[in-house]
């Protein structure tokens, strides 16, 4: 069975990466959750938006809950800077170790 801990943490990840991709427009939830359904098939759009308020929360994303319902996604200066490793990741995002170092 799959850890849950490792799940929330790695979904955490495959946000700031699908985000970061989306710069500098941003998008909307609907991609994210595609993205993330490449990885775990049963990704729900529930579990998707437990996570992006709590990347919200760590002022990672910058979150527009539309009147419609939907969710419009992007990267803060802080996100973008923990996706290019240029700061610290603090625990609770599962984001790989950066062997390269230039």
């Amino acid at each position: 069975m799959l850890d849950q801990k490792a799940r929330r943490e790695f979904l955490r990840w495959i946000i700031l990466l699908t985000l970061n991709n989306a710069r500098p427009a941003g998008c909307y939830e609907e991609l994210v959750l595609m993205t993330a359904q490449g990885y775990y098939q049963d990704a729900t759009a529930h579990e998707l938006r437990r996570e992006l308020d709590y990347l919200y929360d760590r002022k990672l994303v910058e979150l527009r809950k539309e009147p419609s319902g939907r969710w419009f996604c992007d990267l803060t200066r802080y996100g973008v800077d923990v996706v290019e490793y240029t700061v610290d990741c603090d625990p609770g995002i599962a984001r790989p170790v950066n062997y390269c170092h230039g």
